[in-house]
């Protein structure tokens, strides 16, 4: 598993951008390699993610999934997005092929990104953008509303490869 430590979001709007360049990196070494700045490199990312939508309400899922895709379309592959309705299989299955997943989670409302990065018998690996570290989350936890440990209880959106929406 990567080391994500290097990189944490730069103020509380900036997760999913965070949580795209993570993903787009993982993706497209091409890309990663140019990203010298990450906080820089983010506040880019939020400015085009977030042409129509206010930036101090983050980053929607469609703006997550088409940046990530602009990483992907040379590889055949675009990200799409999906409300979460308690099926972690999709999400599963991409990052058992190495797709990382982007989850939207929150309290009552959406408010903070995650990226799935690995799966493990029953737990999910998920890079936090806010302490820039990998947290281990049982599957069931997902569905339960337990996710604490990444912020906020509930999930609510995936964005992940299109092939498995």
């Amino acid at each position: 598993m990567p080391d994500y430590a290097y990189v944490r979001q730069t103020d509380g709007f900036t997760c999913g951008p965070t949580v795209a360049m993570v993903a787009a990196a993982a993706l497209d070494p091409q890309y990663g390699a140019t990203v010298t700045d990450p906080a820089t490199e983010q506040h880019r990312i939020h400015a085009a993610a977030n042409r129509l939508w206010p930036r101090k309400l983050g980053t929607t899922p469609w703006g997550v999934a088409a940046f990530i895709s602009r990483h992907t379309a040379p590889l055949g592959v675009r990200y799409g997005w999906r409300l979460f309705r308690g099926d972690l299989g999709p999400a599963i299955a991409a990052v058992e092929c190495d797709w990382p997943v982007a989850m939207l989670i929150g309290q009552g409302v959406p408010r903070h990104w995650v990226l799935i990065v690995g799966h493990e018998g029953d737990e999910l690996h998920c890079f936090n953008p806010a302490r820039g570290v990998v947290t281990t989350i049982p599957v069931a936890d997902v569905r339960e509303r337990r996710l604490e440990p990444l912020g906020f209880p509930r999930a609510y959106a995936l964005v992940l490869p299109r092939h498995v929406v």
